[in-house]
């Protein structure tokens, strides 16, 4: 694990930072699949959706930096399941850490603390969404003890 590692919400002044990751991660997702193709304007889509999350009483957006350097993204919201229970969920909508920062602890600490943000704003359980393919997340999720519980398929018309 790295000593210098702080994990903290993200600030309006991570935006551009923020919106790096996401972009990388939505190229990477388009790797797994042509239907997750990025958009052309993918940075700017990203910075107005970091801003929307960082500013949404319902949403946890938080930042892994080492040394000044941010590293990591996570990005959770808070939903009601209206037809189950129990109804309060948290769903990790993305979650990016930096190739060479990866397997060494700090994608599991960045998790715990979401949960534990997600948790306070009165989730009850924690979903995650990723492409299917990234036998990657599914691993990691497989052993934080996630296990599948729906499925999206999807069709190019």
């Amino acid at each position: 694990m790295y000593p210098n590692l702080v994990v903290r919400p993200a600030l309006e002044s991570d935006v551009d930072a923020l919106a790096d990751l996401i972009a990388r991660l939505k190229r990477l997702n388009g790797e797994f699949d042509p239907l997750l193709k990025p958009a052309e304007n993918l940075l700017s889509i990203s910075k107005e959706y970091i801003k929307s999350k960082i500013s949404s009483p319902n949403s946890v957006v938080l930042v892994a930096e080492i040394e000044g350097k941010v590293v990591g993204v996570v990005v959770g919201d808070v939903e009601d399941r209206l037809f189950y229970e129990p109804r309060m969920a948290g769903v990790i909508r993305e979650f990016y850490i930096l190739p060479e920062f990866r397997r060494k602890g700090l994608g599991k600490r960045m998790m715990n603390e979401v949960m534990d943000a997600l948790r306070k704003k009165g989730a009850q359980m924690i979903t995650a969404e990723f492409p299917a393919l990234n036998e990657i997340a599914i691993e990691f999720y497989r052993k934080m003890n996630f296990r599948p519980i729906e499925s999206t398929y999807a069709k190019e018309m």
